[in-house]
């Protein structure tokens, strides 16, 4: 019996020792391996310019009245000048849209206690033009100073200003990976020559986000489009 046990002990321990020795190789090889691996990441940038194809342009005016009746009443000739104005000019009265009007009383400001203003009531209108009709919308702005020979008292700051809109991405996604992707891996086939290496495949890869941006604060309907794309390539002598 006793023999048996001292048997089974040591045939125990060499399974142990056996294991471990194995551990450590395997151990040893992994690490060599990680020393010997040899890649290099690079990026690829694609950028390209495409028209926006929505314009949103809020036309913004105030009137000022000491008779409530009579402020509406201005309020709503504007309104009617300035819709006529867009219809002949080629803008569809369903592109047009109109907001309440902002209201003010003077009188009824408790702050207000120097001498007292002018006119009594003041209102803000908005007319809102949201089309795809890029080009022409621009020409009617330009003209715009038309209504204010009419009268018309035309007002706003950032606010107010046109913002145009490209909502084709994804139209236009595939071919700018690909050429982000053709640059990166450019740069790696230059850096592989560089360094007397071989390219291998691409071990791994991202994606970083898209950017749409005006091209300038002159040109804010041309889109600029831009992506970098990660690459990540094995290298071999």
């Amino acid at each position: 019996m006793k023999n048996n046990k001292s048997s089974a002990f040591i045939l125990g321990l060499f399974i142990f020792l056996g294991l471990a020795t194995a551990g450590k190789l395997l151990a040893s090889a992994a690490i060599s391996y990680r020393e010997f691996e040899r890649t290099v990441t690079v990026k690829g940038l694609a950028e390209k310019e495409y028209p926006a194809d929505i314009v949103i342009w809020p036309i913004q005016f105030t009137v000022a009245n000491n008779d409530l009746a009579e402020l509406y009443s201005s309020i709503e000739t504007s309104t009617d000048k300035i819709s006529k104005y867009l219809e002949k000019n080629g803008i569809d009265s369903a592109e047009v849209s109109l907001s309440s009007p902002a209201i003010t009383d003077k009188s009824a400001q408790s702050y207000n206690n120097s001498r007292p203003a002018e006119f009594r009531y003041t209102a803000i209108q908005i007319v809102t033009v949201y089309s795809r009709k890029i080009e022409q919308v621009r020409r009617v702005m330009a003209g715009l100073a038309q209504l204010g020979k009419q009268g018309i008292v035309f007002s706003g700051g950032y606010e107010t200003r046109p913002e145009y809109i490209f909502t084709r991405l994804n139209e236009v996604k595939p071919s700018m990976i690909e050429q982000a992707t053709t640059k990166a891996r450019e740069v790696a086939i230059k850096f592989a020559n560089d360094s007397k290496s071989r390219l291998g495949k691409i071990k791994r890869a991202s994606q970083g986000q898209f950017s749409i941006t005006g091209r300038d604060k002159n040109n804010p309907h041309i889109k600029r489009i831009r992506v970098v794309s990660t690459v990540e390539y094995y290298l071999s002598d």
